[in-house]
């Protein structure tokens, strides 16, 4: 990772939050304990770690090995028992000037219909932990109630989740989120019960999965969803919070109000939503439609593999317990399958992308790239602004978005060879 992190800042990345992808539940408490956050003076600072699984859906489990998927039937005890307690950050650690030297996971993807999942959201986001839908099936109803709870941005959209359909648009609906169907008066909504999907093992019993050939998770076809996907609850002047204490709200803009331009409160943010804009994992199109509807959420990500490398010609790699990356241009597959195994395309790359698909402005894509991941991280008061206090990392690029140099706390870490 300290290689990853020196080379890294080539394209210009001053931190990053590298993803583990499911493993099997015993290595996760020593290897996270050996991956604490970490930065040199001539590299990108680690922020932590971004556990992707294993409390993942199977049917959207795209490149994750079956055999390590769980459920969480003892919810937050699940969560600490794979990845372990020590590994899971505190609120106090984000707020460390050292910016959190003891806790290693900072964000972690589930799939909130999971047995036991929606149960770990609340504690997970008190305890500053950034939970993300992802690789999952959740309906509208279902991510709707994971982001009341906490969850706070949706891991790749469009990919590893169910497409949007008009009656139940699932977990892309959330960019939409409409006030009238989340309203602040709206008391939050009880867990509901979930039973573990089938072919998904409970944790610690042995799984056994019939592994079939899948075509690419982004067009799967799924039932169509039924005519009213939401129950609306009864308003009431009270709401719910995560502790189970009842408070009153103060209420603001209510529904038909006359404020000409504004939305009508809602009992959530939006969440925010990662974007891999490779041209393969998403149409320029979706791309667009995203940002539209929900730009101040967006940000961006490149899903990178450990052997991105811009130079690195087109080929087979290996990867992992036998299996092997097929490299195409921006687009990794796993050998012998359609299914896309992640991306080699590197985050300048990504916000020149992104302008080109959007038509919006070059400072615009770099919000997506800065500010709005370090707010969903809880951290916009030190990274991604140049605001007095903060860490004073940037990027100096020309008028196309090529990276010239790179700075790290105030000091020139690299620059483009002449």
């Amino acid at each position: 990772m300290k290689l990853v992190a020196e080379r890294i800042i080539e394209t210009g990345v001053t931190s990053l939050l590298p993803t583990l992808i499911t493993q099997d539940k015993t290595v996760y408490p020593k290897i996270l304990s050996l991956l604490q956050p970490f930065s040199t003076p001539k590299s990108a600072t680690l922020l932590g770690w971004h556990a992707e699984g294993p409390f993942i859906n199977h049917d959207k489990r795209g490149a994750h090995a079956p055999p390590f998927l769980l459920t969480a039937p003892e919810g937050i005890k699940s969560f600490e028992d794979i990845y372990g307690e020590r590994n899971l950050a505190e609120n106090e650690d984000w707020l460390m000037a050292s910016g959190g030297q003891n806790a290693g996971v900072r964000m972690i993807t589930a799939a909130p219909e999971i047995e036991g999942v929606m149960n770990a959201i609340g504690e997970l986001a008190k305890r500053g932990i950034v939970f993300s839908i992802g690789h999952s099936v959740a309906s509208s109803e279902v991510a709707t109630t994971a982001v009341r709870y906490g969850a706070g941005i949706i891991t790749h959209l469009f990919n590893a989740m169910p497409q949007l359909h008009h009656r139940d648009p699932s977990i892309i609906g959330l960019l939409g989120a409409s006030p009238h169907l989340s309203s602040p008066l709206s008391p939050l909504p009880p867990i509901p019960p979930q039973k573990s999907p089938k072919g998904t093992p409970s944790a610690g019993s042995p799984s056994i999965y019939t592994d079939v050939l899948h075509s690419s998770e982004a067009f799967d076809s799924t039932i169509t969803p039924p005519l009213s996907p939401f129950s609306l609850a009864s308003p009431t002047s009270t709401t719910q919070s995560l502790s189970g204490v009842i408070t009153p709200l103060k209420v603001g803009r209510s529904e038909l109000h006359l404020d000409k331009g504004q939305v009508a409160d809602m009992a959530f943010v939006r969440p925010f939503y990662g974007l891999i804009v490779d041209g393969v994992h998403s149409h320029p199109n979706s791309v667009r439609l995203a940002y539209s509807a929900h730009p101040d959420g967006c940000v961006l990500i490149t899903d990178a593999q450990k052997i991105l490398d811009p130079s690195l010609q087109d080929g087979v790699y290996e990867w992992r317990d036998g299996q092997r990356f097929v490299k195409a241009g921006y687009k990794l597959y796993l050998e012998g399958t359609n299914t896309l195994a992640g991306s080699v395309v590197t985050l300048d790359a990504c916000v020149r992308n992104f302008s080109r698909y959007t038509g919006c402005s070059l400072g615009e894509a770099i919000k997506c790239a800065t500010y709005n991941p370090a707010k969903c991280l809880g951290l916009e008061n030190r990274k991604g602004t140049l605001r007095p206090g903060a860490d004073a990392d940037f990027v100096v690029l020309d008028r196309r978005g090529t990276v010239l140099s790179t700075w790290v706390k105030g000091k020139e870490a690299w620059v483009k060879a002449t």
